[in-house]
């Protein structure tokens, strides 16, 4: 956009969908596992929350943002809100919720030591956890809008223009499961006419209250969708615009282009659609002007990465922003999705390079650049040169610097060949090798990798990183912490262990803090589920392993044990998937590169004396592109750098990987195709549901699916873990099955931690016996 002149005499609207909850130093978080600890009162958790709110929406007008969302604060997860929103709460929690609602609130999502939580998994191809919905031919809607009307007036009364944001109600029921007991091929979208009156009620109590706009988010629009689940969407947004007594609609979608759907809200009786117009979502632009674009509707132009961190290209949003003037009666600008899923201000990391946090963007920085867009749109890019001539100078220093680009990383990647991702027998030989090498009893127990990370723990580091102790200090402690979860584990009978990890901050940043184009943030908190929340790293540039990362630890281990332990490593793609990857080269490129440096690692853990390495791909199927026609490509370069990263090692060398919280059904051939010879994945929470996916696929290979649900505190008894052991076994032959917990065990205490992991092995030598 080159003219200086206003695009409009009518003010643009800067806005956002959502922004991060936990507060600066974490406030939410901290009052939240208070209050479950009995610490706090809910009249102070309540009160915490509130402050938070407040302080989140004083940010955002701060910073030009003019009309500021609500209802997306939550203490656990905005999908459960929305379950409690519609009354769609499970059988077995609804006595605790009529007791309490929010100790109920919280039950559905942890659970209790006798009620199974809800069943949790990635909020689309984000780091995000939701609680899946529990729904059934008997679920019956009930409207409850007091949290939604609540924060709304809240907002409203601190004089803000305020805009509730709601999760719609054909992504709701796209998101939801059959309840157990219900049929597994029930559609809960079969539940749409019955939903529908309760979210019209709830619309209605919001314009009661104040509401001129609510935003209903459908983002599950972006993925395929059948010709049967467009007509619901058209009926849904029919009835629901049809209604008289309701605000505004704005309808958003994001981390996709819309396609298909795009026509139907087009002719929605609706008066305003969001949409996701950065590179994520290319193609929106092209598909808003063939259906002629939005005469008559309010536009809301995503062109600020909601998801990523590194700073806006002005100019290029600008040019976009002007395009869509033509095509829409009124173009306000925004964020891409909710900001949710990025820190909360870069300024507070103060041990990066000056000059590189130029380069960073996080949420209140975000907030900055869409109202900067909006007063330009508005009012012409002479109101807004400085910041544009800053903006470039900026983006010029980021292409230049060395950072991002090494030579010799470079060179590494392009003499990559075919061989070098291919182990050198095939599984079957493999598996022969491995099983005369290690010795390993029929279903063999193990767990994932981590142990409680204790207070003591993180006291050491802390003490080690502020001098109070020195380096021989703290590698004393952490040999004591290391012999310790070995004497643990030999005497509860566990046949291939683990360290225990307990030098280890967390699965990403440790291997980012040792590997050269990465940097590590001390404030960059992003929420994963709950009250879990983690410090993605940033990678920035070309990477590269200046020096083994893991070997010290994993070779003392060894040396405390005749048992074999594991190897642990976190694999290319969840390397890039859970930091925040550079966005100027394909991220097939980027991923060969980490690929190559981890290599190094498996070839130092072997030739000193590691015969079982495991290599984590939790984001493997959550990075997974929203539509089908992009999963090859995807899927390609995502299995090809795991190979490359364990290909290298002998055949007697034991390959594990894991996996956690999401849909595999779909990713089973790639699965295959990473040539593990052992995978582990999430099973407990989903009554083994993998264990029947990978079967009826006839996935060949040895499989630990959990049976214990390391995310709940519920400590699962020996006939729990031996029921879900013998559905497994109906699914995976003995000989081939591993017993396991679902995941890491670093956020759990070590009481629960032994308790469930001697129940855990004796369910093993039950069933074993069996044999």
């Amino acid at each position: 956009m080159t003219s200086t002149t206003p695009a409009a005499a009518r003010p643009t609207v800067a806005t956002v969908y959502g922004y991060p909850r936990q507060g600066q130093n974490r406030e939410l978080k901290k009052s939240v596992e208070g209050y479950w600890k009995g610490r706090t009162t809910a009249d102070a958790l309540r009160d915490t929350a509130r402050e938070l709110r407040r302080t989140n929406w004083r940010q955002l007008a701060d910073a030009g943002i003019t009309e500021v969302p609500t209802g997306d604060f939550s203490y656990y997860d905005h999908v459960l809100d929305t379950s409690v929103m519609v009354g769609a709460v499970p059988e077995r929690h609804r006595a605790a919720v009529e007791a309490d609602p929010l100790d109920g609130y919280f039950a559905m999502a942890r659970g209790t030591q006798d009620v199974a939580p809800l069943e949790m998994t990635k909020w689309f191809d984000t780091n995000y956890h939701y609680l899946v919905p529990e729904l059934g031919p008997d679920t019956v809607f009930t409207a409850d809008s007091t949290k939604q009307v609540a924060e709304l007036k809240e907002a409203l009364r601190l004089g803000h223009t305020a805009r509730p944001v709601l999760v719609g109600p054909v992504t709701y029921l796209l998101l939801a499961k059959p309840a157990p007991g219900v049929a597994a091929d029930f559609d809960p979208l079969a539940l749409l006419d019955r939903l529908l009156p309760v979210y019209a009620q709830v619309l209605a109590d919001l314009r009661a209250a104040g509401a001129g706009w609510v935003q209903l988010d459908e983002p599950a629009l972006v993925q395929d969708r059948t010709p049967a689940e467009l007509n619901a969407t058209a009926r849904a947004y029919r009835e629901l615009g049809g209604s008289t007594d309701r605000p505004e609609l704005l309808v958003a979608s994001y981390f996709d282009r819309l396609g298909e759907a795009l026509p139907v809200l087009a002719k929605a009786p609706v008066e305003g659609l969001a949409l996701d117009f950065t590179e994520a979502a290319a193609g929106n632009l092209d598909d808003l002007a063939a259906v002629g674009g939005l005469p008559g509707k309010r536009l809301v132009a995503g062109v600020v990465s909601g998801r990523n961190i590194w700073i806006n290209d002005y100019e290029k949003s600008l040019s976009t922003l002007g395009t869509l003037l033509g095509l829409a009666d009124r173009v306000d600008v925004a964020a891409s999705c909710s900001l949710l899923h990025v820190p909360l201000d870069a300024t507070a990391e103060r041990d990066i390079d000056p000059q590189v946090r130029r380069w960073l963007a996080f949420a209140r920085q975000k907030t900055a650049e869409v109202a900067t867009l909006a007063r330009g749109l508005a009012r012409g890019t002479d109101a807004i040169a400085a910041e544009l001539a800053a903006n470039r100078a900026d983006l010029a220093s980021r292409a230049g610097s060395a950072l991002t680009h090494d030579p010799a990383v470079r060179a590494r990647t392009a003499a990559v060949t075919d061989a070098d991702g291919r182990r050198a027998q095939p599984y079957e030989r493999r598996a022969a090798a491995q099983r005369a090498h290690l010795g390993l009893p029929l279903l063999p127990t193990t767990t994932i990798g981590s142990f409680p990370q204790t207070t003591e723990l993180r006291t050491a580091r802390a003490d080690l990183r502020a001098g109070r102790i020195d380096t021989a200090g703290y590698e004393d402690r952490i040999e004591a912490e290391i012999r310790e979860v070995l004497a643990f584990q030999e005497k509860a009978g566990i046949d291939v262990l683990v360290h225990g990890e307990p030098e280890r901050n967390d699965m990403v940043q440790y291997f980012a803090e040792q590997l050269t184009g990465y940097l590590a943030t001390q404030h960059g908190w992003v929420q994963s589920y709950g009250t879990r929340y983690v410090r993605p790293p940033v990678l920035a540039g070309d990477i590269s392993r200046p020096d083994p990362m893991t070997v010290r630890w994993t070779t003392y281990a060894q040396s405390q044990t005749s048992k074999p332990v594991k190897g642990m490593l976190t694999g290319p793609v969840t390397m890039l998937a859970w930091s925040f990857v550079r966005d100027d080269q394909p991220l097939g490129d980027t991923a060969r590169q980490v690929a190559l440096a981890l290599r190094d690692e498996v070839g130092d853990l072997e030739a000193a004396g590691t015969s079982v390495i495991q290599v984590d791909e939790p984001a493997l199927r959550e990075t997974l592109p929203l539509r089908a026609a992009d999963h090859a490509a995807y899927l390609a370069w995502a299995t090809e750098s795991f190979r490359l990263t364990t290909g290298g090692v002998r055949p007697d060398t034991q390959i594990h990987t894991h996996m956690c919280y999401a849909e595999f059904g779909d990713i089973v051939a790639a699965i295959e195709d990473l040539d593990a010879d052992v995978i582990s994945l999430e099973a407990a929470r989903s009554h083994m549901q993998v264990a029947g996916e990978l079967a009826g696929a006839g996935y060949p290979r040895e499989v630990g699916p959990g049976v214990w649900d390391i995310h709940s505190p519920r400590i699962p008894s020996v006939t729990e873990a031996t029921a879900l052991l013998r559905k497994g076994l109906g699914a995976i032959p003995a000989e081939r099955l591993w017993v396991n917990p679902d995941c890491g065990l670093k956020t759990r205490g070590w009481p629960e931690t032994k308790a469930s992991l001697e129940n855990l092995v004796e369910a093993a030598r039950q069933v074993r016996a069996e044999f």
